[in-house]
């Protein structure tokens, strides 16, 4: 009888990480933007920069890409990981 309650804890470590890695899906999809809802927020990301045009295809072709874009005028990027590690052949960020 000592080992008789071993399926029963590799049962709940089972059902433990199934919901642990769902209630992780829920809260990334949360932070996810609309496919709409970039070009109002790159709109605003773009604002203070002299650079509009270029600034503007970079944030909405990262933003479709990442479905994120920073908070902010500048800087932020750490709160989007996809926006923030995407760079060019050179190394550069690509996204503003």
């Amino acid at each position: 009888m000592a080992g008789g309650g071993r399926p029963y804890v590799a049962l709940l470590l089972v059902v433990s990480l199934i919901l642990l890695v769902s209630f992780a899906d829920m809260a990334q999809a949360k932070n996810r933007l609309k496919p709409w809802e970039c070009k109002p927020r790159c709109t605003y990301r773009c604002s203070a920069t002299s650079h509009k045009k270029p600034c503007m295809f970079f944030c909405l072709k990262c933003c479709a890409k990442c479905l994120c874009v920073p908070g902010g005028v500048y800087g932020n990027k750490h709160k989007c990981s996809c926006y923030n590690n995407w760079k060019t052949q050179d190394g550069k960020p690509k996204c503003p």
